[in-house]
């Protein structure tokens, strides 16, 4: 019970970091959650037992695969070369020097401790990465670049960091072996990826020349390819699970088009199943970072051998190395490229190489390999400075998330003003071409939001041409859903100003309806077409609403004249509505029926006479917001006609419903046509407005079947 509470705990809070994110967009997300596990784990004292082993399973397996399935094609072939050196060599680097200097900076720290430290903290984290993307506009090609390098250095730093870790445990450390065993557990690594993916292709290919057509077992299956690969790598061959995961996933990537069965159905419900896990999974790994920090850094702070502050100066310094160490890594590389091996026609630019440091950030892997530290070597001595060193890779991690939020916005060529844009494009990117810059002279693009409507208005436009008497039923509840869209959209969009005067203009607009309404509704109570029963109800419904818009004017409510009942005869009405027999209920049915039809024609006429009067000025009030109720309306009067439809009807109904927003989604694909061919928005937006459209015919077809099944 208490792994299910953590749980939904960690969901709970993945969903909070998210809105939280919406509202503070100057800071990732990622961050965002560490200090909400930090903030548990301080508060409540919040705990889970940490096993590097399932966390590695559980977590970055999963996550590792998706990274690499998704990992552009090209972009990893072009950028294999500094991907390798930065994810090898650079880790190797790194960890000696670094590891050096760890032991000068802090001399208690043993070599083989500081070998350790640095070595864990070399791999850099793709989750972060692509968290911290998601707010900076990198240029692709170091995105790529430092996403791509994060998918292998992981199983370097890991191997760099057991090695050293053995060494202070045991005494003893054996360059050959090491080199061995790297050599060893990479290539093996690799061949188990490579191996299941295979077979894991050929079964889909099998299933499919069988007709087995199964959506969500396909799904399953390659939910199911991660952990299999990592735990046979891992468990039964000791190689390197990260490397076969890796591997599985760049090759799901580039063996899907040998998969014959693999539909457009399968493909776009496996991209949004691993969307949602990965979502979750994200939130829940850097939680539980948070709430790990305290473990991490209480030893320390208890302790009277460093002082707080002295071991927050090391992280920091330590980082700063890391950093410099990296940063001129990437120059090298550059400078190697253009020089000598002219494999590059652009010169290397210190900006480049410090965007690609900056990126770098440590994350989860660090984290669970620096958690796994052994309390007591081989002799049942302590491990020499544990504490100290838990404590530095937590310091680190934080430092490097708050220097890539702070300063990546500031230096990102993307977030620069566009002369800056403009003229790092024609001097070209040092590391490749960036998909990112903007074209000179590219026309004036609507936004996304303003194409948004133009669609739904479009789609508005061919249902109201195409309304008949046989159809209009139909047509309004389409138009009706359209509306509601459209307004979402503008409330969304529209600055505070903008938003207080077009709600000023509906409340104005329904209290006219509303007025409206109530004469119609009085002249069918006194004329004694409806019953006593329907108009008391009716009353209330619209004493109600009126309150509503009354206390959001702020406008003080009056007293409107009630149908004459005591406080006890309301009592005794309102259990005698849910006594009805069948006869007072049909009436009262039929009576609130006609309530509503002659009451939203009454709000109808009373809203066209408001807006002809003289002293109206019909540019006060925005046609949408005018056409919205009209609509509004139109749709309770066609509603209340056919209350009561038979089964053939309805059934008749919905096949309307069904071929009309079928018609409308075909116009809102030719509104996104029009916008192209007009340069009104670029070809990447129109992709992603047909993907939305896309979208609601395969919601709408689903819903469809379901009904039928």
């Amino acid at each position: 019970m208490a792994i299910l509470e953590s749980v939904l705990v960690l969901l709970g809070l993945v969903l909070i970091s998210n809105i939280i994110s919406h509202y503070i967009t100057s800071i990732p997300v990622s961050l965002i959650q560490v200090l909400l596990g930090l903030a548990i784990a301080l508060g409540f004292n919040f705990k889970i037992q940490l096993d590097t082993t399932w966390f590695l399973l559980l977590f970055i397996a999963p996550l590792l695969f998706n990274d690499g399935r998704e990992f552009p094609k090209k972009e990893l072939w072009e950028l294999r070369g500094p991907i390798f050196e930065n994810a090898i060599w650079l880790v190797f680097v790194t960890t000696i020097l670094g590891g050096y200097f760890v032991n000068w900076l802090v001399p208690t720290m043993p070599l083989g401790v500081s070998f350790a430290l640095i070595a864990i903290l070399s791999p850099t984290d793709p989750v972060a990465v692509q968290s911290i993307s998601k707010r900076v506009h990198l240029p692709k090609s170091i995105l790529h670049l430092v996403s791509g390098e994060s998918l292998i250095n992981d199983a370097s730093g890991l191997i760099a960091f057991k090695y050293a870790i053995a060494s202070v445990v045991t005494g003893y450390f054996s360059l050959t072996r090491a080199a061995g065993d790297f050599i060893y557990m990479s290539i093996v690594g690799f061949l188990v990826g490579f191996t299941i993916m295979m077979l894991l292709v050929w079964l889909r290919n099998h299933l499919y020349n069988i007709q087995f057509h199964d959506a969500i077992f396909s799904v399953v299956l390659q939910l199911l390819c991660p952990f299999v690969v990592y735990i046979i790598a891992e468990d039964y061959l000791h190689a390197s699970g990260v490397i076969a995961v890796v591997t599985a996933g760049i090759l799901d990537h580039t063996q899907t088009s040998r998969v014959a069965g693999q539909t457009p159905e399968i493909s776009l419900l496996t991209d949004r199943t691993w969307d949602v896990i990965v979502y979750c999974l994200n939130g829940v790994v850097f939680l539980i970072l948070g709430i790990e920090l305290p473990v991490a850094m209480t030893a320390v702070i208890q302790s009277d051998k460093y002082g707080t502050l002295q071991s927050v100066s090391y992280a920091f310094v330590i980082w700063l190395v890391i950093l410099a160490i990296r940063v001129c890594w990437i120059i090298g590389y550059q400078s190697f490229s253009y020089y000598v091996s002219k494999k590059e026609n652009k010169k290397p630019r210190f900006s480049v190489a410090l965007l690609a440091g900056l990126s770098g950030v440590r994350g989860a892997i660090t984290m669970a390999g620096v958690l796994s530290v052994p309390s007591v070597i081989a002799s049942g001595a302590t491990f020499p400075d544990r504490s100290l060193m838990l404590f530095i890779a937590a310091c680190v991690i934080i430092i490097s998330l708050i220097a890539a939020s702070i300063t990546l916005p500031l230096i990102s060529p993307g977030t620069g003003t566009i002369a800056t844009r403009a003229s790092l494009l024609n001097e070209g990117n040092p590391i490749g071409d960036d998909d990112n810059q903007p074209e000179l002279n590219q026309p004036e693009y609507v936004s996304y939001p303003v194409a948004q409507l133009y669609l739904l208005n479009s789609a508005i436009a061919y249902l109201e041409s195409n309304r008949s008497e046989r159809n209009q039923r139909a047509v309004w509840d389409i138009i009706m859903d359209y509306q509601v869209s459209i307004r979402k959209i503008q409330r969304r969009e529209h600055n505070r100003a903008d938003s207080t005067k077009q709600m000023n203009e509906v409340v104005s607009l329904r209290r006219v309806g509303l007025n409206g309404s109530r004469e119609a509704i009085n002249d069918l109570y006194q004329s004694k077409l409806i019953g006593p029963d329907a108009y008391w109800i009716a009353s209330r419904r619209l004493n109600r609403e009126e309150a509503r818009l009354l206390q959001f004017s702020g406008d003080k409510p009056t007293i409107r004249q009630k149908p004459a009942v005591g406080f006890a005869q309301r009592i005794f009405r309102s259990i005698k509505i849910w006594q009805w027999n069948e006869s007072e209920s049909q009436k009262t049915k039929s009576d609130l029926r006609l309530i509503q039809k002659v009451g939203a024609q009454g709000a109808m006429t009373a809203l066209q006479k408001f807006l002809d009067r003289d002293d109206i000025s019909r540019k006060d009030f925005s046609a949408q917001t005018v056409h919205f109720l009209m609509v509004y309306y139109q749709n309770q009067i066609q509603e209340a006609k056919s209350f009561g439809d038979s089964d053939l009807e309805t059934k008749q109904y919905e096949l309307q419903v069904l071929a009309l927003k079928n018609q409308a989604l075909e116009a809102e694909r030719r509104a996104i046509e029009t916008l192209i061919e007009n340069h009104h928005i670029p070809q990447s937006m129109g992709l992603r407005l047909r993907q939305n459209v896309n979208y609601e015919e395969m919601i709408l077809l689903n819903d469809y079947k379901k009904e039928n099944e």
